[in-house]
């Protein structure tokens, strides 16, 4: 596939509904100082194009944990794969929930529970029939083109929102450098870098560029859902040149939507500035801000486009989770149990409906779990956006001390990259502000909460240490 159809293609998946919704919540609630995250990922992303993407070119496999059977054995790459199997669950279930949340306003005006789990019903059914429309080289094209509906949907909301707003650019941007929280303090909304020295914050300086560029490292170097696109590429070249481009595309894409939750704030939260046009629907909860915005404010025919851009960012993602770990599923775990087993393996044409087979199961749990997520994020009370990436870190911490021991030693075994994998697991959800929290509170006195960039920086790094404790049993 061309470098730069992957690299839009790369961005589509990762521009999800958690930024379309969970983007405007963060500085609407908060600042600006979330987009330093896309500054780390360039970084993230060019350590796995010149790191990582060689190996995985090298060792020729459909997905990229079958370099890890040519590496360790095939009882690691089978392990991994389920690991891989097990944090798609929870982040693509995440991402369905969050995109949910717009289909629950529309339908519904509100996000009570019952109505989000109904419009998570109905937007995992649309997606499971979407991705059986076609395979990786379909995605890449589809991903494509509702990237570029996403960007368009968010470039005109902006103009929308700007020409609602009764007040000059220079009057808006003093209200955002004078902004108040809701308990009353003030706040620059416009703050863009923080330098506070703390593990605590997910977005401040040391933060974005070291444990976000590392957890990018992790993402496009052990998520298949990512790095599938880039083993679609003519050479290894152009793979690394295309995953740079993605992160450097995400940058602007995520500003746009930080800037949507900017002019929300004025409009929902400024009744000097609006005057007479200050909205009369009050605004409950900051998650559904945009969705509400869309739906009160919005003339028909651009609420529309809304919607298709929306859904067009939460169907990428999807689509592109079930075909990832459809094929994870198949070739790393369910092909090699049949070879091993003596059952004979299909024809292309058997092949292929046996896959669909495995893509309505997958979109199924992937549903069932966007529910769990669902009710999780309800009760863990953190922001769309971080809950979304927390939840992340639950299998590429494990993966991540995998693959830098594939790479950078000679160390390793079946054995210890199934414990690395199981110790990441159990460190990420050790780190949880609601475990970690309360046992510190009950042996210091004080909780401690490590921001959740952290968590695949201090999990991937005891895993590695894990990994690399065992033998090489398996030479090339």
């Amino acid at each position: 596939m061309p470098t730069w159809l992957t690299a839009f293609a790369a961005v589509g998946t990762s521009i999800s509904a958690g930024t379309f919704i969970g983007a405007p919540q963060i500085s609407f609630d908060s600042n600006m100082t979330y987009i330093m995250l896309s500054v780390g990922a360039i970084g993230g992303g060019i350590l796995a194009a010149f790191l990582i993407l060689p190996a995985l070119y090298k060792a020729n496999t459909i997905t990229i944990y079958g370099y890890l059977g040519n590496r360790f054995g095939n009882g690691a790459k089978g392990a991994t794969s389920i690991m891989f199997l097990i944090g798609q669950l929870l982040t693509s279930g995440s991402r369905l929930f969050i995109a949910a949340i717009a289909v629950s306003v529309m339908l519904y005006n509100d996000i009570h529970m019952p109505n989000l789990i109904i419009s998570i019903i109905i937007l995992g059914i649309i997606s499971t029939i979407y991705t059986m429309a076609g395979g990786i080289k379909g995605l890449i094209y589809i991903d494509t083109i509702q990237i570029l509906l996403v960007i368009a949907t968010g470039i005109i909301a902006i103009i929308l929102l700007l020409n609602f707003i009764p007040a000059s650019l220079p009057e808006i941007i003093d209200a955002l450098r004078h902004a108040s929280t809701p308990d009353g303090n003030e706040i620059n909304k416009l703050k863009v870098i923080d330098t506070r020295f703390s593990f605590t914050e997910p977005y401040n300086l040391m933060g974005a560029l070291i444990a976000c560029a590392i957890f990018k490292f992790a993402q496009y170097s052990t998520d298949h859902e990512f790095v599938q696109r880039q083993l679609t590429c003519k050479s290894v070249k152009e793979a690394a040149k295309s995953l740079i481009y993605s992160q450097v595309i995400s940058l602007p894409v995520v500003l746009i939507f930080m800037i949507i939750g900017l002019l929300l704030y004025v409009f929902y939260a400024n009744p000097q500035l609006m005057g007479a046009s200050f909205p009369k629907d009050a605004l409950s909860d900051s998650r559904q801000v945009f969705p509400q915005y869309m739906f009160n404010y919005m003339p028909p025919g651009i609420l529309g486009l809304m919607m298709v851009g929306l859904l067009a960012a939460a169907l990428s993602s999807f689509n592109s989770a079930i075909n990832s770990m459809t094929s994870s599923l198949v070739s790393d775990i369910y092909l090699p149990l049949k070879k091993k087993y003596g059952k004979k393996i299909q024809q292309k044409e058997e092949s292929l409906k046996e896959s669909r087979f495995w893509v309505v199961l997958m979109g199924i749990v992937l549903t069932a779990f966007a529910v769990i997520a669902a009710i999780m994020q309800g009760a863990g009370g953190q922001s769309l956006v971080d809950f979304a990436l927390g939840v992340m870190s639950f299998s590429y911490a494990g993966m991540l001390g995998v693959f830098l021991c594939a790479v950078l030693t000679k160390r390793g075994n079946v054995k210890s990259v199934i414990t690395a994998l199981i110790v990441g697991f159990l460190i990420v959800l050790i780190l949880q502000p609601y475990i970690l929290g309360k046992w510190t509170e009950s042996l210091l006195g004080n909780p401690i909460v490590i921001a959740w960039p952290w968590w695949t920086v201090i999990g991937g790094s005891i895993s590695f240490g894990i990994c690399s404790m065992g033998k090489q049993t398996i030479k090339k």
